[in-house]
């Protein structure tokens, strides 16, 4: 995909002095790794995103999409926690 537009933002300069190290060490390039946290920003915010679209696809489909585990115990207080089964990963860059 080409890249033909151009973004400026503020931020403190230890913001992006830290920002560039990180990315530096990592062996990044700082534009890629915005571009990266751009699309993940996009993804987990659209509505419905990419997550919400295939859960509501398998319950349509009567498929299970949530399971509960007991995690406690206890007669008085039992605590049950839910989970959304993921079968693939978020888009990533280059996703359509």
């Amino acid at each position: 995909m080409a890249k033909e537009v151009q973004m400026s933002i503020k931020m403190e300069p230890e913001l992006r002095d830290q920002f560039m190290a990180v990315a530096a060490n990592r062996h990044r390039p700082a534009a890629q790794i915005v571009r990266d946290l751009i699309r993940l920003y996009i993804a987990e915010h659209e509505t419905p995103n990419a997550l919400t679209a295939e859960t509501i696809r398998k319950a349509q489909r009567g498929e299970e999409v949530f399971e509960a585990i007991l995690v406690s115990t206890s007669a008085s207080n039992p605590t049950i926690s839910t989970t959304c089964q993921r079968d693939k990963p978020l888009p990533g860059p280059g996703a359509p």
